[in-house]
Order: C-alpha cells, then sequence, then structure tokens
C-alpha cells in the first residue's frame, strides 16, 4: 500500500498529462474545439467550476500546436490592466514595450502583423482566470476583436474563467463583445461513473490493478467532490496516506467519511 501511495501521490495531481491517465471526454472536446479556433484564428470563451480541468485544457491546447505554426501568449493575472497586458504580450512576442499604451498598441499591431506576413505563423493569445477581468480591461477586448476595419481576423483570442465569467458577458454592455464570440464552451465536473472510471484508471498507471476503493467510497469521494478533478485527487490522497500508516489494503465508505469529516469538513 506503501508503495501505491507514492506512486499516486506523484500521479494523481497530474491527470492530464499522461496518454494513459482517464481523459474527461468534455475535456478531449474542448481541446479539438479550440485547435479549431487556432487554426481559424476565432474568439473563444471557456468556463468552468474551479479544479474542472480549465488550465489542464489550455496546456494540452498549447502542447498540441505546432511552434513553426502558432505564437502563443498565455496570461494569467488577477489585477490585469490593458497597459499590463500589452506589455506582457509584447514582452512574449520579444519587444520592450513603450510606456504609453497607445504607443503599445500600435507596437502590438506592428509586431502581430509582422509575425503573421513575415514569420508566416498564427499569434494565439490566451488570458486565463478571465472572470476577474476588470470592465476596463473586458473593453480592451473589443481592440483587439477590431484589430483591423476588415473583417479578416488576425489572431486567436481565447479567455478563461471560472463560470461567472457567463454571467458577466451577458451584461448589456458587453453585448458587443458577446455578439463576436465563435465558441462558448462550459466545462463541466465528471459524473458519477466518471469518477469511477477516473480514480481507477489513476491506480493502474500507479501500477495497482486490485480494487482499492469499494463502490461505496467512490459514491462517498463522488458526493463530496462533485466530480471536481482537484477534489477527487485529494480526497484519493488523504485515504491512501491513512490506509497505509494502518496498513489497510481496503478503502471502504467509512474510511472516507472518517477523513472527510477529520480533514476536509472544515
Amino acid at each position: 500500500m506503501s508503495s501505491i501511495l507514492i506512486s499516486c501521490e506523484h500521479r494523481l495531481p497530474g491527470i492530464y498529462q499522461k496518454k494513459n491517465s482517464y481523459c474527461h471526454p468534455g475535456l478531449e472536446e474542448l481541446c479539438s474545439r479550440l485547435e479549431y479556433v487556432a487554426r481559424n484564428r476565432l474568439f473563444a470563451v471557456v468556463t468552468g467550476d474551479v479544479g474542472t480541468g480549465k488550465t489542464t485544457g489550455i496546456r494540452r491546447l498549447v502542447a498540441s500546436l505546432d511552434i513553426n505554426r502558432y505564437k502563443v501568449m498565455y496570461i494569467s493575472d488577477s489585477a490585469l490592466t490593458p497597459r499590463n497586458f500589452y506589455w506582457d504580450v509584447l514582452n512574449q512576442l520579444g519587444c520592450e514595450a513603450s510606456f504609453y499604451r497607445s504607443d503599445a498598441k500600435r507596437q502590438l499591431t506592428r509586431e502581430i502583423t509582422n509575425l503573421i506576413e513575415i514569420q508566416k505563423r498564427i499569434p494565439v493569445i490566451i488570458t486565463d482566470e478571465a472572470h476577474l477581468l476588470s470592465r476596463e480591461m473586458l473593453e480592451e477586448v473589443r481592440f483587439l476583436l477590431n484589430f483591423r476595419m476588415d473583417s479578416y481576423n488576425p489572431m486567436s483570442l481565447i479567455l478563461v474563467g471560472q463560470s461567472e465569467l457567463k454571467d458577466i458577458l451577458k451584461k448589456q454592455l458587453y453585448e458587443a463583445i458577446r455578439q463576436r464570440i465563435d465558441l462558448r464552451y462550459h466545462l463541466n465536473p465528471y459524473d458519477r461513473q466518471q469518477t469511477g472510471e477516473y480514480i481507477k484508471k489513476h491506480l493502474e498507471y500507479a501500477g495497482e490493478t486490485r480494487d482499492i476503493f469499494t463502490e461505496k467510497a467512490i459514491t462517498e469521494i463522488y458526493e463530496y467532490s462533485h466530480g471536481i478533478a482537484r477534489m477527487i485527487n485529494k480526497v484519493c490522497t488523504a485515504c491512501l496516506m491513512h490506509a497505509a500508516q494502518r496498513q489497510t489494503k481496503l478503502i471502504d465508505d467509512h474510511m472516507v467519511r472518517l477523513i472527510i469529516e477529520e480533514e476536509f469538513d472544515w
């Protein structure tokens, strides 16, 4: 049990990085759609509750894109301002940004044009934690969506945020942005069956083929975690530690409830 614990502790958090790991069907679909977004220079909004795998999906997207065809710029800043946005993007393009925002805008226009026309690469800008963006920053998104006066889309723009981002964008003042969204995708948690498959697959990856968790234990984990991968990881790891310390080979629903009450229910 202790060897399984050590293996699982390292592997459970890396939920989608291995080919033989369990992969949420919704995540597969998300990655496929985002590849389409990147290829066709579209505007996408991805939402989901905390721990459902949004950032993991973005990592998979980035890993799947050919670096000779795409230039990905990833930004995650809860206090992002338009000025910092331009500075960050220009920095990732290898440029020193101008001090004034208006100058930085013109700089970005030139660099994006250069990237497309000379380097023959598609810019992909990903903004994570987008539910925390200020009104000023969201208004700046309109500039990015109207990069040129014609209908040509020079870049892909992907906003990623928690579920409340959907409610934010429903507000009337963001109507112009909402109308420009080409793809909307909400990543749902696992259901009960998927939770069981998720746990089983990662135990197999750790080298364990026995059913360590009883079906009732998995149900308890699902009901507590609501199918959120991050919480499944935490509860499973805590249960494995508890079982290893007590040399117990089977984790039942009573043990899961005990662990939840002692370590998570506060």
